[in-house]
């Protein structure tokens, strides 16, 4: 699978990085790996190595979904620690790092009028979940509920795009195969731009 090529800055390294460990023995323990870390800091999301693992073994597409979800919520319960007892030391850090103090303190509203809801969109809404995981954290949600909404949230999102690939990633693969870089970065940017389309809307 081929990064798109050409000068690249530190994230874009970063980026093909993550690309390359769908060509490795590893790619599955590199996609959990991937899951938890970027719900804690990093900033890459899991689907940019999810999608060409399921395109390389569709027949696996729902292990790794199942993969990206367990690693996405063990990475949400260490960035919920991060929020709940490491706040001053780590959590806010990582919030001002990417510019989400607005975020944060948004979802501590939203937390207090609809805890389900809230949480239940973390799968899907582009504001990165790590986000969500240490406002949750900071703001004391009950541990339980947000390990099983974050689950069931992360794990219908990851799950969605492993069976779309694998019923239809055959048909589609030539042109992903070719032109997986791009597809990927473009879903990357595409959450970037809703991230501070939301951002924009809270203020």
């Amino acid at each position: 699978m081929n990064a798109p090529s050409g000068s690249a800055g530190p994230l874009r390294r970063v980026y093909n990085w993550v690309l390359g460990w769908a060509d490795r023995k590893g790619g599955a323990g590199a996609l959990g790996a991937l899951a938890a870390a970027e719900s804690v800091f990093f900033p890459v999301p899991p689907d940019a190595l999810l999608i060409p693992l399921c395109l390389g073994s569709p027949r696996r597409a729902v292990r790794f979904a199942a993969i990206c979800t367990a690693g996405s919520v063990i990475g949400g319960v260490l960035g919920y620690w991060a929020g709940w007892a490491l706040y001053d030391a780590v959590g806010r850090g990582i919030i001002e790092f990417y510019g989400a103090t607005a975020e944060y303190e948004m979802l501590g509203t939203r937390f207090r009028e609809n805890l389900v809801l809230a949480l239940g969109a973390a799968g899907f809404t582009p504001i990165p979940y790590k986000v969500f995981t240490i406002a949750a954290g900071g703001f004391a949600v009950p541990l339980a509920p947000f390990i099983a909404i974050s689950a069931a949230s992360r794990g219908a999102r990851f799950l969605l795009v492993a069976l779309l690939l694998r019923k239809y990633g055959e048909s589609i693969r030539g042109v992903l195969d070719r032109h997986l870089g791009w597809f990927t970065l473009a879903f990357f940017a595409l959450v970037v731009a809703g991230f501070f389309v939301v951002r924009a809307a809270s203020h």
